[in-house]
């Protein structure tokens, strides 16, 4: 039997926006591999193991995946979201780099927390945007400071993932001075706890108003472009640049 991996995304939390695709993949799997808390999400049955590891083992993860692919099984590697943002598909990649002999790798996307947030609060992203992983784990904060400064001076909406932790209590507050200093203080900042889960979270506020007790690692934060506005009980970015 040949193996294979699947890298695949379970959306942003609601079993609901997992796709077809993914479902279908989980059902031919022979196992599945993955952080604890999504792997959780997979329910067990005969003749499908779960292998579920800790966070920042991303490599070993992948590595894993394509061992036992070579060997012969049928791998599901499981990311919230979406696979290719900020998750496993980069890292199944990477793991490749250096070996002579591949299993077959599909990647399925996913609906990430990003989008999935734009939508609970009616169309921040509706123009130009930008996505930003705040996590200085794999990069220096400076380079995340000059990436917010520039995507804020070039007008674009952005989302923040993983914008505060135990580990990083004082990044977000850097974050918002950066804002601060490039945007107006009545640009419109969205904080999404949770989303599409019963206790969903979706507050927006002006950036003046924004504190960074706001975020936390189950919240996305979008940064409306200098156009976005309030409609109703909605946040929109207009389709028009200006």
């Amino acid at each position: 039997m040949t193996g294979w991996v699947c890298v695949v995304g379970l959306g942003p939390g609601d079993d609901g926006l997992v796709t077809d695709q993914v479902r279908a993949a989980l059902a031919e799997a022979s196992d599945v591999i993955g952080y604890i808390p999504y792997v959780a999400r997979i329910a067990p049955r005969d003749g499908l193991t779960l292998h579920a590891s800790d966070n920042r083992v991303e490599l070993d993860r992948a590595t894993q995946a394509l061992d036992l692919a070579l060997a012969g099984h049928r791998v599901v590697v499981v990311s919230s979201g979406d696979p290719g943002v900020f998750a496993m598909a980069s890292a199944v990649f990477e793991a490749c780099e250096g070996r002579s002999v591949l299993p077959q790798i599909k990647v399925l996307p996913g609906i990430t927390a990003m989008l999935a947030a734009a939508a609970s609060a009616g169309a921040p992203l509706g123009h130009d945007f930008c996505a930003i992983n705040l996590s200085d784990n794999l990069k220096p904060f400076e380079m995340i400071e000059k990436r917010v400064r520039l995507a804020a001076e070039a007008d674009f909406a952005m989302a923040f993932y993983n914008p505060r932790s135990a580990s990083r209590p004082d990044g977000f507050g850097r974050i918002l001075s950066v804002l601060r200093a490039s945007c107006a203080p009545e640009r419109l900042i969205l904080f999404a706890r949770n989303v599409t889960l019963p206790d969903q979270r979706i507050v927006t506020v002006a950036l003046r108003d924004a504190a960074e007790d706001m975020a936390d690692m189950r919240t996305v934060v979008i940064v409306g472009n200098s156009a976005t506005r309030r409609v109703g009980p909605y946040v929109y970015s207009p389709r028009r640049a200006g």
